[in-house]
């Protein structure tokens, strides 16, 4: 029998051990693709939610997985860090095509995730009438001031992503050219037409509907992206500021206005927050890798004033997050 001494030995040892498991690298497949909670995870994978939790363990022991807890629910992604688990599992993923299953796990991944779309859609589509009321009161309205301020001069196409019922577009108004109102929630695109159809000075708008991980805009398209209180509504950063840099033309700008973390629960079911607020260094970093320049952060001189469906109420911190697309 040979004993291995060596700790950095060991360590390979063991992670050569913990994944060439077959299921494992199946979970790791699906969970570099999407952040799921372990009940999406065992339908993706057919399985007993017992006999995946056993097999997660393992992998969060290993220090392969990020978990985030949202009420009731663990939502775990892949996080293998830059050392050596990180380097095995890039030669890895490349062979996952070869694991018999991994097609099925993707297909049914692909439905999960649809329902869980719908699932939102349905809920947004049933607020957009009275989203004003609920969540759009803020106390000096200064951080989505700055946030166009950073947009300007004049003469710009801006995409306004997640527009809601159009209250940002319609200060964008005498500012700029042309908004394009993008939004998921076809019911929200009807409150902002609307708002912003009924008066025609200043600025031409357009409504369209798409998801903000392929979002409908050609490449270049916008000088400017304002995406206000959207991001702690997704489940990943990293998409969605990868497209925010694929439209904008070169020297455009973004401008981020996000909660700073907080402890209000209840904005999961009232209001369909996925994250109680955002790191804005969570932000900064994604900013930076998606390929912006000048990343800042700006603090703000306001506060979010959301209302419960049981009279509940929040007065929550605000920051700005700006970057700029790389010059030509």
């Amino acid at each position: 029998m040979v004993i291995v001494s060596d700790p950095s030995q060991r360590a390979l040892t063991g992670l050569l051990k913990l994944l060439a498991d077959g299921t494992r690298l199946r979970i790791l497949g699906l969970l570099e693709r999407e952040e799921l909670s372990v009940g999406e995870l065992s339908r993706c994978l057919g399985m007993a939610q017992s006999r995946v939790s056993n097999h997660l363990r393992q992998l969060r022991d290993a220090g392969l997985l990020a978990e985030r807890h949202a009420g009731t629910s663990n939502y775990l992604r892949l996080s293998p860090g830059d050392g050596l688990a990180a380097r095995l599992w890039v030669s890895l993923s490349e062979e996952l095509a070869a694991v018999p299953e991994h097609g099925a796990d993707l297909t049914r991944l692909d439905l999960i995730l649809a329902e869980r779309r719908d699932r939102e859609d349905e809920f947004f589509d049933r607020v957009a009438g009275r989203w004003d009321t609920i969540a759009g009161d803020f106390a000096t309205g200064q951080a989505r001031q700055r946030a166009l301020a950073h947009l300007l001069p004049r003469r710009l196409t801006v995409a306004d992503l997640g527009c809601g019922t159009g209250y940002l577009a319609d200060a964008l108004r005498p500012l700029v050219q042309r908004v394009i109102c993008v939004d998921r929630s076809e019911g929200m695109l009807s409150q902002a037409r609307e708002r912003l159809e009924s008066r025609s000075e200043g600025a031409s708008f357009e409504f369209r509907q798409g998801e903000f991980d392929s979002l409908p805009l050609a490449d270049g398209e916008v000088d400017g992206v304002v995406a206000s209180m959207v991001l702690h509504h997704l489940p990943d950063l990293a998409r969605p500021l990868r497209e925010m840099r694929r439209v904008l033309a070169p020297g455009g700008n973004v401008a981020i206005v996000e909660l700073m973390p907080h402890r209000e629960g209840w904005l999961r079911p009232a209001l369909g927050d996925r994250h109680l607020g955002l790191e804005p260094a969570d932000v900064l970093d994604g900013l930076r890798r998606a390929g912006f320049e000048r990343v800042s952060l700006d603090p703000v001189d306001d506060r979010y004033r959301p209302v419960g469906p049981e009279g509940q109420t929040a007065e929550l911190p605000l920051y700005l997050a700006r970057g700029t697309a790389p010059a030509a």
